[in-house]
C-alpha cells in the first residue's frame, strides 16, 4: 500500500522525512504528488534505500482552464510515474476523466467542484482514477466534517455504480499527517466504507506506480506488447 504525499516546498516535511514515516506506519511506498509549480528536491533512490520504501515521483497538474491543463499534462505525462489532476472546477473535472493520459482525478468536490454519473463513466471508460480523499474527514471538524462525509459517500455511490477505478489518500502536507493503513481503514468504516475498499484504494497507487514504470521502458509498445531487445532474445 503507498500514499501520496505533499513534500517541501508544497507541504511541511520533506521526502525523506515523509518517507521514514511511512516505512515506520507500515506503508510499502510513497508518490510525491507535489503541484508542478513547487517542485520537490529529492533523490528517490537514495532515500528508498535508506528507509525501505518506495519512493515514486508524480505531479498534481492545476490549471485555470482545460487547455491549460492539457499542456501540463503533456508536459509531465513523459518524466512523472504518476500524473494527477487537480480537480474541484467542472470544466477540469471532466477534462481529466475523459484523458487516458490522466492517472488520478483529485479533489473533484472542492469549491464549485461536482461530480455525477456521467463523469463517473468517463472514469470508468478511460481508466481515470478518483481519489478519496479522507484528509477533510481527519483534519476538519464541524459543519466541514459533515459536508466532506456527504460528499464522500455521494462519490462511493456514483464510482461504485459506475465500476470506475479509485486511489485512497489522507492527502498528508506533513508527516504528522500521516496515518497507518489500519488507521485508515478504520475512517473510512467510520463514515461508511468497507474495510477491503480502503485498503484496495491504498494498494492502487502501487498497482499505477508499477504499470506507468514499466510504460516508460523503451521495449513498451502498448499495454500487452513489448518489444524484445536482441539481449532477451533467445
Amino acid at each position: 500500500m503507498y500514499e501520496a504525499v505533499y513534500a517541501h516546498p508544497d507541504g511541511d516535511s520533506t521526502v525523506a522525512r515523509h518517507a521514514l514515516t511511512a516505512a515506520e506506519s507500515g506503508f510499502d511506498g510513497i508518490v510525491v504528488r507535489n503541484h508542478g509549480d513547487e517542485p520537490a528536491d529529492y533523490d528517490a533512490d537514495a532515500i528508498a534505500d535508506e528507509y525501505g520504501v518506495d519512493v515514486a515521483e508524480g505531479v498534481e497538474v492545476r490549471a485555470e482552464n482545460p487547455s491549460r491543463a492539457s499542456g501540463f499534462v503533456g508536459n509531465h505525462r513523459s518524466e512523472a510515474t504518476v500524473v494527477v489532476v487537480h480537480g474541484g472546477d467542472p470544466t477540469l473535472n471532466r477534462f481529466a476523466v475523459e484523458q487516458p493520459a490522466v492517472d488520478v482525478l483529485a479533489h473533484p468536490m472542492r469549491g464549485d467542484g461536482d461530480f455525477n454519473h456521467v463523469l463517473a463513466n468517463e472514469a470508468a471508460a478511460n481508466g481515470v482514477r478518483v481519489a478519496y480523499s479522507l484528509g477533510p474527514v481527519l483534519r476538519a471538524s464541524g459543519g466541514s466534517r459533515v459536508r466532506a462525509i456527504k460528499q464522500l459517500r455521494k462519490l462511493r455511490e456514483l464510482l461504485e455504480d459506475a465500476d470506475a477505478p479509485f486511489v485512497v489518500t489522507a492527502g498528508p502536507v506533513s508527516h504528522l499527517q500521516q496515518r497507518a493503513p489500519r488507521e485508515l481503514v478504520a475512517v473510512g468504516e467510520a463514515v461508511g466504507f468497507d474495510a477491503e475498499t480502503i485498503r484496495e484504494g491504498l494498494a492502487e497507487w502501487g498497482r499505477l506506480v508499477e504499470r506507468n514504470r514499466e510504460r516508460r521502458r523503451d521495449s513498451f509498445v502498448e499495454p500487452g506488447v513489448t518489444v524484445e531487445s536482441e539481449e532477451e532474445r533467445p
